[in-house]
């Protein structure tokens, strides 16, 4: 069976969507880190803030100050661009992978979904001959070119597409979303100024209406792009999904666009083809080739097993906790749980001496940006992270042995305000940990009419 498998895995298949892929993918990632430059978010995110909410036991990743971090940003633009222009292809892929990883883990707050995948992509890129064909590489040295690949090397990505859409639409089953239409009966009014649609958007069934489609097309629509009778109406659908959400939800970024060059992915060797005849220089070969061929086998395909497993079971790690996923958000992110849940909460903190006696409730303006300290007050990790830094600064300040107490206050999908956390809890003596936090306090069913 192993042998079968590995077989076709090894097949030689037409390069032409792995250079599509590396070109769509170079050019969006530089375009998209031009516009991160020119909204001033180098600034705001990584530089400005005097405290960074680093992922657990990646502490020691802290950003290097303006230079550093300007320099870092800058290496991450030229690696894209020469990505997509196939230059130093291999130098440049690991550079984006370590450099824009790097960025992410500075701070939990920036995390999105479609950047955890994006580093999953730079990192399977580094392994892939992307550049084999229509790049300067080739150019530079024609004797490195190849028109065939193995199949597992499009298949990967296949495969990283099929997981971020099958878990997005797994996630969706639940009943918040299919029953109660929530998120959507509360975002989908704060539309309501669009052209056409905006009278509509106050109607209960449009909010349902969106919801299942929204749960359907993410279960279903990698089937479909894998049949190659209902492939180009299934990538309709793809760009009439992707194009509403970034109309309607233009909060979520660069997501809808990565997503729709992406599934390009999906289409056959001859329509990408096509699709690279249109650019300047390139050749459409059918003569007998090489198909190129990678050394340490066997290390590869054990690396990739690992890789796919992985992969398959991170999204169902928060079933090893016992509350409601979206109040505690234990096991919530690495699961593409994409757009699930409209959440907010107010945290107030007091900080007081062993004895009791002296007290001071913190200001989290002084300390915190508003996105660090919207998203901390719904988020215990970030909440412990926080209050094991104010026990450190208030320390410094004079404080013997501070305690500190945290009183927040949080609403899911559209249910009433509630306490979130023990406010009898000492947070500051509480050790972080993959364990459930004992201080959440359980979530509550009843809705708000």
């Amino acid at each position: 069976m192993m042998a079968i498998n590995t077989q076709r895995w090894e097949q030689p298949v037409p390069i032409a969507p792995l250079v599509t892929f590396r070109i769509t993918f170079g050019l969006l990632m530089f375009f998209s880190t031009l516009r991160f430059w020119w909204r001033g978010w180098v600034d705001a995110v990584y530089v400005s803030p005097n405290f960074h909410f680093t992922y657990w036991g990646f502490e020691w990743v802290q950003p290097f100050g303006k230079p550093g971090m300007y320099l870092v940003f800058s290496i991450i633009t030229l690696a894209a661009l020469l990505i997509a222009a196939g230059l130093f292809y291999r130098v440049a892929a690991v550079l984006f992978f370590i450099c824009f990883t790097y960025v992410e883990l500075i701070d939990v707050t920036t995390y999105l979904n479609h950047y955890y995948f994006i580093s999953l992509v730079a990192f399977i890129m580094i392994w892939l001959p992307a550049n084999r064909s229509y790049s300067i590489d080739v150019f530079i040295k024609p004797v490195s070119k190849r028109l065939y690949v193995p199949a597992w090397t499009i298949g990967i990505i296949r495969f990283q597409m099929g997981i971020v859409y099958f878990f997005a639409g797994l996630a969706k089953l639940n009943t918040d979303w299919l029953i109660h239409a929530q998120p959507m009966t509360t975002w989908l009014p704060a539309k309501s100024h669009l052209p056409l649609v905006g009278p509509l958007l106050y109607k209960e069934w449009v909010a349902y209406l969106f919801s299942w489609f929204g749960a359907l097309y993410d279960l279903f629509i990698v089937f479909f792009l894998l049949n190659k009778r209902t492939r180009p109406v299934a990538y309709c659908f793809v760009l009439i999904f992707h194009i509403a959400t970034a109309i309607f939800f233009p909060g979520i970024g660069m997501f809808p666009y990565v997503m729709i060059v992406s599934s390009l992915i999906f289409f056959s060797a001859p329509f990408h083809q096509r699709l690279l005849s249109l650019l300047p220089g390139y050749k459409q070969e059918d003569a007998p080739s090489t198909a190129y061929s990678f050394t340490y086998k066997k290390w590869l395909y054990g690396t990739m097993l690992v890789y796919i497993f992985f992969q398959c079971i991170v999204p169902f790690r928060y079933l090893l906790y016992p509350d409601h996923l979206f109040w505690s958000e234990e096991g919530y992110r690495f699961s593409w749980r994409v757009m699930l849940m409209e959440k907010a909460g107010a945290a107030y903190f007091t900080v007081k001496d062993k004895t009791g006696k002296q007290f001071y409730e913190v200001n989290n303006a002084e300390f915190l940006t508003p996105l660090q300290e919207k998203m901390m007050s719904t988020q215990p990790d970030m909440i412990l992270k926080y209050a094991h830094y104010l026990a450190g600064v208030y320390e410094k300040r004079g404080i013997a042995q501070p305690r500190v107490y945290g009183e927040v206050y949080v609403s899911l999908n559209g249910a009433g305000s509630r306490l979130f956390i023990d406010s009898s809890v000492n947070l500051a003596a509480e050790p972080f940990s993959w364990k459930h936090y004992h201080w959440i306090l359980p979530y509550k069913t009843e809705r708000l009419k």
